[in-house]
């Protein structure tokens, strides 16, 4: 297969590590890919994976940016002169953009949904979607069945899949703690964009109830965003500004992660939980809100803890609960590790997507 997938951007996040793994799969397999993008901080990476890049002006949140239109005849060429069989779009604007691009070359289309969607009226009334639709949760399915009433049979549920081969090694730990600052203290740490949706506000709340039992305790919080300029001010009105740790993004998240004791998910929505899943085959002991995807991952008391969303003391307790006992945080780590290897590895996923690329072909 000739394929072609769409994204606004490749900086670091989520979508950029699943589209990286996922083409890189790919190839592996024989397949042509090619990713169309605005550019960012991971283009050199794939191009150095043996995976072309065009660029496209896709650096839009809109739905009706005139860059759509733009992207569509640059686009339009390269689907003709590339040969193209199939589509993978990975946003409601790729959405917009693979759908005009579908009909007009009469290629097959794939969209992949990360997450949840507001269901406004213009995206009932031009929904745009594809006869093939992956969906990263159950919990994502059932957010398209419901809210946008899509028809179960078109969704398919494939799970994010990582390079767990990648984690579980602690050898870097103390370099990477010393690096940080930190000595024999714990380090509970997350690692996500700093938006609303993500959950720090609870975090930061119940850190500071943390550093009540434990002064020495640290809050890594590794990321970017709007929300950065406020965390910062609630920091400081929480009066636990020595205990909290600010890093931007990184693209290599191991020895980050090798340097936590606890990592946390306090998402208020999620679709899965990339972070989260790389933290667990890290072989860390990690908290979770009862969310979304969140809870296809964390298996309470079994392979981590989970706690009601928005709830800072709950969020507080599984915490503290972590770091007072040495042999749950080893236990939960060690099943959170072999719970991501048997069932989120990348060869599952690329080999589920690929039958569902061909299934698409098939229609």
């Amino acid at each position: 297969m000739k394929i072609l997938f769409i994204a606004n951007h490749l900086n670091i996040g989520g979508i950029t590590s699943y589209l990286f793994t996922l083409t890189r799969g790919l190839k592996r397999k024989g397949h042509n890919v090619y990713v169309a993008s605005s550019g960012g901080d991971c283009v050199a990476k794939f191009e150095k994976a043996g995976i072309r890049h065009i660029r496209a002006p896709l650096q839009t949140k809109s739905e009706v940016s005139p860059k759509i239109i733009f992207s569509f005849f640059k686009l339009n060429i390269q689907i003709k002169k590339l040969g193209i069989d199939l589509l993978q779009t990975n946003s409601r604007t790729t959405l917009v953009l693979g759908n005009l691009l579908s009909r007009s070359n009469k290629v097959a289309h794939v969209f992949t949904c990360h997450g949840f969607f507001k269901p406004k009226l213009s995206r009932k009334i031009f929904p745009c979607w594809p006869r093939e639709v992956i969906a990263i949760s159950q919990q994502v399915k059932e957010h398209l069945i419901y809210d946008f009433k899509l028809s179960e049979g078109k969704i398919n549920v494939i799970n994010n899949g990582i390079d767990t081969e990648s984690f579980g090694d602690f050898s870097c730990r103390q370099k990477s703690r010393q690096a940080l600052g930190i000595k024999d203290d714990f380090l509970v740490g997350i690692i996500a964009r700093l938006s609303d949706v993500k959950g720090h506000t609870y975090l930061l709340q119940a850190m500071q109830i943390v550093v009540k039992s434990f002064p020495l305790a640290k809050l890594l919080i590794v990321g970017e965003g709007k929300m950065k300029t406020k965390l910062l001010q609630e920091v400081n009105t929480l009066g636990i500004k020595q205990n909290v740790l600010f890093l931007p993004e990184v693209e290599n998240t191991k020895d980050l992660l090798a340097a936590m004791d606890v990592f946390v998910m306090p998402s208020l929505q999620e679709g899965l939980g990339l972070a989260l899943m790389e933290a667990m085959a890290q072989g860390l002991a990690v908290v979770g809100s009862a969310v979304g995807g969140i809870k296809t991952l964390i298996q309470d008391e079994v392979n981590g803890l989970l706690v009601q969303p928005a709830d800072a003391p709950a969020l507080s307790a599984a915490i503290i609960k972590l770091l007072n006992n040495n042999l749950l945080r080893q236990d939960l780590g060690l099943n959170a590790r072999k719970f991501i290897t048997e069932n989120f590895s990348k060869n599952k996923m690329v080999d589920a997507t690929e039958r569902a690329y061909q299934q698409c072909l098939r229609k």
